[in-house]
């Protein structure tokens, strides 16, 4: 039976936000999922950037769905969603359905209480918004998208893209999770990597400061890298690299190097059969049990979890 997934259009909808879900999950044969769009009501909303939508149900049509896709809308600070929907998310929930904000969708899916506890994101400019108007929910604002199990929520347009891949790949594997990003032309997994193309968790540089300092030291990941080093190589004083590095990026030269190392570390685990020890020894943690706990720390999963969830 294919999974049914119903997209909210609230009022102010992104049209944006609501097209992806509804194109991702379209029924064709490849597709095992069943999209319908519904509203608060059954009739016409108005959406953002001029555009409207009719849409032929109401919120009775959670009562049916598997996942609930909530699109983001404009003024979230300052607009609460119908107290009907809020019921009717919370109900859904209890029934054992899957709820996923794409960008300020978040905020209405806060409004539940089912955020409280949790971490969540949203789009960038609104992450203080939503901290402040819900102070029970963890906003993490560096992240695509958060996975909390049964609620999900994601930061801008794109990265609801990124949330749907994630679903499919979650429900199906990666070989499905694939075949839709090529259909979509988009990156099959941006926040996690995929078999052929991992993305980088170390930050884009906001200018080209030391840009060629980076560049080389990518290339030399397995081998000793000190702050003096690098700072050597970019033929400046310790002091002055350091705070020049964290103006750029946003992160100390230190951080930036374990985070690359990590980044080599998941491409390794996707692409290559070396063992967790080998892999180690080649991006410069020097042992496994460090692997661990940077992975741990950094991407929430151990190297052989990871591997056996993205490796092709």
């Amino acid at each position: 039976m294919n999974h049914r997934v119903a997209v909210l259009v609230l009022d102010g909808a992104k049209p944006l936000d609501v097209g992806i879900p509804a194109q991702v999950f379209a029924s064709r044969p490849t597709m095992p999922y069943e999209v319908s769009v519904c509203g608060a009501a059954p009739g016409l909303v108005a959406g953002g950037d001029g555009l409207s939508y009719h849409v032929a149900e109401g919120v009775e049509a959670f009562e049916h769905a598997d996942t609930i896709f909530i699109p983001g809308y404009r003024r979230p600070a300052t607009t609460e969603p119908p107290a009907a929907v809020v019921d009717a998310l919370r109900a859904a929930h209890r029934r054992g359905t899957r709820l996923a904000a794409i960008s300020t969708g978040a905020f209405a899916l806060a409004a539940t209480g089912l955020l409280d506890g949790k971490r969540a994101t949203t789009h960038w400019h609104y992450t203080r918004d939503l901290a402040g108007k819900h102070p029970l929910v963890r906003v993490d604002e560096n992240v695509l998208f958060v996975d909390e199990g049964d609620v999900l929520t994601s930061a801008g347009a794109a990265s609801g893209i990124d949330l749907c891949l994630h679903l499919v790949r979650r429900d199906h594997g990666v070989g499905l999770s694939n075949i839709v990003a090529r259909r979509l032309v988009a990156a099959p997994y941006r926040s996690g990597g995929q078999a052929q193309y991992v993305p980088r968790s170390v930050p884009e540089p906001l200018g080209d400061v030391f840009a060629g300092t980076r560049e080389w030291a990518l290339a030399r990941l397995d081998g000793p890298l000190t702050l003096e080093t690098l700072a050597r190589h970019a033929r400046v004083s310790a002091r002055t690299f350091s705070r020049r590095f964290v103006e750029d990026t946003g992160y100390t030269p230190m951080q930036w190097v374990l985070r690359a190392r990590v980044d080599l570390a998941r491409e390794l685990l996707e692409v290559t059969d070396l063992g967790v020890e080998q892999v180690a020894a080649r991006v410069g943690l020097g042992t496994a049990a460090n692997l661990r706990l940077h992975f741990q720390r950094i991407l929430g999963t151990s190297p052989t979890e990871y591997r056996n969830t993205f490796s092709s």
